[in-house]
């Protein structure tokens, strides 16, 4: 039996959509359980508590996602703006869903969670993004003039702005309602300028087309 058809498998998956649904402190083991079928007694006997159970989610969520990103910038064969154009799309997919509520919940709630989640955003914009952008500038596709460490700190403050609600909680009511959008519009364009902001001409055609 796969992982995935195991019964931690589904109960990972139930609890995570259930997280994102309703949120961490309005997700109880009851719903979990009730959700899958299951009774509350067999559930704790695969996760102790909801707090198990939230930090076995995202750790399948970010094994998931490296496996995903790092198979997108070893490929040898991937045109560097496919690399470019994949790298957003992967992301995007795994990290949009998670709203700015579930994050604060996470903040407020489960801290060491939602610190875990913070610096596994950081290390893998400093391991996976810049050896990506690295790639890029040996190609000359990269404005040769661009800080790669500067790229990578503008890439990890994007992503995290985008869900933290403290963050956006700094500006006037005006750009607050101005921002808002679908998170997946709004980490596609984030990344999408900060990319064709660092692309040569060349590559900026070649990315638009990828």
């Amino acid at each position: 039996m796969s992982k995935k058809n195991s019964p931690e498998g589904k109960i990972l998956e139930v609890a995570y959509r259930l997280f994102l649904e309703t949120g961490y402190r309005h997700t109880t083991m009851d719903d979990i359980a009730q959700e899958i079928g299951m009774s509350k007694k067999t559930l704790y006997k695969h996760f102790p508590g909801k707090l198990e159970l939230l930090s076995a989610a995202f750790e399948l969520l970010r094994t998931k996602m490296t496996a995903k990103v790092e198979a997108i910038v070893d490929n040898r064969y991937l045109a560097f703006p496919l690399k470019l154009r994949s790298f957003l799309s992967v992301v995007a997919t795994y990290l949009a869903p998670i709203n700015p509520e579930l994050f604060e919940d996470l903040r407020e709630h489960a801290p060491e969670v939602w610190q875990d989640l913070r610096e596994y955003i950081n290390e893998s914009a400093h391991l996976r993004f810049a050896k990506l952008i690295e790639e890029g500038t040996k190609q000359g596709l990269i404005n040769p003039r661009i800080n790669v460490s500067l790229v990578v700190m503008l890439y990890a403050a994007a992503v995290q702005s985008l869900w933290d609600p403290k963050f956006l909680g700094q500006f006037p009511e005006a750009i607050q309602k101005g921002a808002k959008m679908r998170p997946s519009d709004a980490f596609e364009q984030a990344i999408g300028i900060i990319y064709n902001g660092i692309l040569t001409e060349e590559a900026r055609n070649e990315f638009q087309n990828a």
